[in-house]
């Protein structure tokens, strides 16, 4: 059909043109008419798929997305993955959010180096399209994973552009906003937009919703399978709708154990900070998916009872706190082992060496220990030769930082007697 055909005696040439160059957006009534004269339904004319189609690929969307928070972070990469490659180019906006949540998948799944990649592509098409992606959320994720890897001053510089945009919309509210403030304490930038943040979005314990939303998620899936596909995304939309004060909370409970780490540097603010670090363990102590982060929030705690000299109490919080590591990631428990042997250490005629054995066999043994860059890994590693040198016994201080350099991808190659200089203050 030619364009003079198609656009007939209610349109132009040349409109008809620029609509198909892109140019110009269809009105609903425009259309509707032109659906008509090319015998297509005008969803498969504006989007490039029809109604049963786009209605199932935004319920595997909303399955996905249920996978990465409430599921499998692995299986979630692989649907996003297959939504974004069957939707293609004709639907390039529902194949950028599969992206996004591919993305986002592999982020929590701990493949940073693939995360970024993934995000600078979908930043570079938000700059292209930003009908199709938000500008923020990505920059925000960018600051996150580049602080992960080690690149301080990459994440910062993000997060500063991120905080320009957020102040300028003011907001302060919401996903986004606790999002930016968490990525900003990280890199600890923009500390008073993420005190506003916090004192926005409060601390208090919810209550666990995860049997509702795991019941919902079901129900969608039976759903589907019985060919109800409108149902299925309600009851789909009904599951992501009821775990997003849980993500809000314990992203402002993250929150306040990063600001009361950076606060109890400070004497004046020490009782914020034990304050702070109280809350946000009960926060985590409500969630049963949060238990590595329950134990980090009591490290933290633990640590500033120690430093306002209350040992009693730091040694009671660090009990806890290595309680709850059995099963969590190597350096939340290698760190409740060095609190102990801190602790240990301001008593007279405590021997910590067994702590801090202890913290170096759960550091070897991490995943991928010796393959893959962890500046946090490299953190605890340095604290343990800290702590090895403080003890006196030179030889494992050295052995220790040298794993610290290591974990950041430096190979060093210098004699064990200079290591411990290049960690001197």
């Amino acid at each position: 059909m030619s364009q003079a055909q198609l656009a007939g005696p209610d349109l132009s040439d040349s409109y008809v043109s620029l609509i198909e160059s892109g140019k110009r957006t269809p009105t609903p009534v425009v259309a509707r008419l032109l659906a008509e004269r090319l015998g297509c339904t005008t969803e498969f004319l504006v989007h490039g798929i029809e109604p049963r189609q786009r209605i199932d690929t935004e319920l595997g969307l909303r399955h996905a997305e249920l996978e990465l928070y409430h599921g499998d972070p692995a299986l979630a990469v692989e649907r996003f993955a297959d939504i974004a490659k069957a939707a293609g180019e004709d639907n390039a906006l529902l194949a950028a959010h599969a992206r996004l949540g591919r993305a986002r998948a592999l982020e929590a799944h701990g493949r940073i180096d693939l995360a970024v990649e993934a995000y600078e592509r979908l930043r570079r098409e938000a700059a292209a399209h930003p009908e199709r992606l938000a500008d923020v959320p990505l920059t925000v994720a960018l600051c996150r994973c580049y602080h992960r890897a080690g690149d301080v001053m990459r994440a910062r510089d993000l997060g500063t552009t991120a905080l320009a945009q957020a102040d300028r919309l003011m907001l302060h509210h919401g996903e986004v906003a606790v999002d930016l403030a968490l990525a900003l304490a990280e890199a600890e930038v923009g500390l008073p937009y993420v005190q506003q943040v916090l004192e926005a979005t409060g601390l208090s314990a919810p209550a666990d919703r995860t049997p509702e939303i795991l019941s919902l998620w079901q129900a969608s899936v039976s759903a589907a399978e019985g060919e109800d596909s409108a149902l299925a995304v309600q009851l789909a939309d009904d599951a992501l709708a009821a775990g997003r004060p849980l993500r809000i909370t314990a992203q402002a409970a993250r929150i306040a154990t990063r600001w009361a780490e950076l606060a109890g540097g400070h004497p004046d603010d020490l009782d914020r900070a034990e304050s702070l670090a109280g809350r946000a363990s009960e926060v985590f102590a409500a969630l049963p998916t949060e238990t590595a982060n329950q134990a980090r929030s009591l490290i933290v705690l633990s640590r500033l009872r120690l430093r306002g000299g209350d040992v009693a109490g730091a040694q009671e919080l660090a009990g806890r706190a290595l309680a709850l590591t059995p099963d969590g990631p190597a350096t939340v428990a290698a760190s409740a082992h060095l609190l102990m042997a801190e602790i240990g250490s301001a008593r007279p005629g405590v021997d910590v060496a067994a702590s801090l054995t202890r913290a170096a066999e759960l550091l070897a043994a991490a995943p991928g220990a010796d393959s893959i860059r962890d500046p946090e890994i490299a953190g605890v590693w340095r604290r343990l030769g800290d702590m090895w040198g403080g003890a006196g016994i030179r030889e494992r201080q050295t052995a220790a930082y040298r794993k610290a350099l290591e974990a950041v991808g430096v190979r060093s190659t210098v004699a064990d007697p200079v290591v411990p200089a290049v960690f001197a203050r």
